[in-house]
């Protein structure tokens, strides 16, 4: 399975943290690591989508939706924060597919 993820890549957050909404941000605990995490009201939105598999292409659809932003700053926000995620331990990818030309 590739570690890269893309738009078509399934990822979900990993079984061993936990997290805490707080009002405009969420902490998140690596129960691995013992470390914690904190991501702003947009890296919020994308932590409650990642509760569930989801595909990078819905999240990017989801936030395009919700915010008003360029889309692909978006998708290069997005990518960014997944992997540092991945990096730390605190999401999983599902499904990892290659991009097709």
């Amino acid at each position: 399975m590739s570690d890269s993820i893309n738009q078509d890549t399934v990822v979900v957050a990993a079984r061993k943290q936990i997290s805490s909404d707080l009002k405009d941000e969420v902490a998140i605990l690596s129960l691995d690591k013992g470390v914690y995490y904190g991501l702003n009201h947009v890296g919020k939105s994308v932590w409650k989508l990642l509760q569930n598999p989801i595909s990078v292409c819905e999240i990017y659809s989801v936030l395009m939706d919700e915010y008003d932003v360029d889309e692909e700053v978006l998708k290069k926000d997005v990518l960014e924060l997944l992997s540092r995620l991945k990096a730390e331990g605190l999401v999983e990818i599902v499904v990892a597919k290659k991009n097709s030309l």
